[in-house]
């Protein structure tokens, strides 16, 4: 019964003593980013927002209603307005008989035009606010 044991042993024990037969270990990388294939990056692309579980602070998860057909009317009404308001603005200085200065005055907005040999000066004053603007458009000299 000793030599049954002693020969598994044995040749367990010379397993062991024998050197190991190994390869050299090569490294791959996966990341197109970091030289792997590049055909791995839809895929990765696709895993990593799988995995993005991350909500933007700054995008509102709650929107604004639509708006209603009354204030859709509304809004396009007062575009109508106002260009037809810089429609007589824009006739008062430029168009066939364009005059030295006026005033057009439309709810809180006051327009104020001046003209000269070089420019027509506006100057747009909003009485609810106190806001005004100037603004300076040069003016064609002899097209001809």
């Amino acid at each position: 019964m000793r030599t049954r044991l002693a020969i598994p042993i044995a040749c367990v024990l010379g397993g062991l003593a024998s050197s190991a037969a190994a390869q050299q270990f090569v490294y791959t990388p996966i990341n197109p980013t970091f030289g792997g294939n590049p055909f791995n990056s839809a895929h990765l692309l696709g895993v990593a927002g799988a995995q993005n579980n991350y909500k933007d602070p700054t995008t509102a998860t709650t929107t604004a209603p639509p708006p209603t057909q009354g204030q859709i009317f509304a809004q396009q009404l007062q575009s109508i307005l106002l260009s037809r308001l810089a429609q007589q603005v824009s006739d008062a200085i430029f168009g066939a008989n364009p005059q030295q200065h006026g005033v057009v005055t439309f709810g809180t907005q006051t327009i104020e035009f001046t003209r000269t040999l070089q420019n027509v000066l506006l100057t747009i004053t909003d009485a609810g606010t106190g806001e005004v603007t100037t603004v300076t458009v040069p003016t064609l000299q002899g097209a001809g």
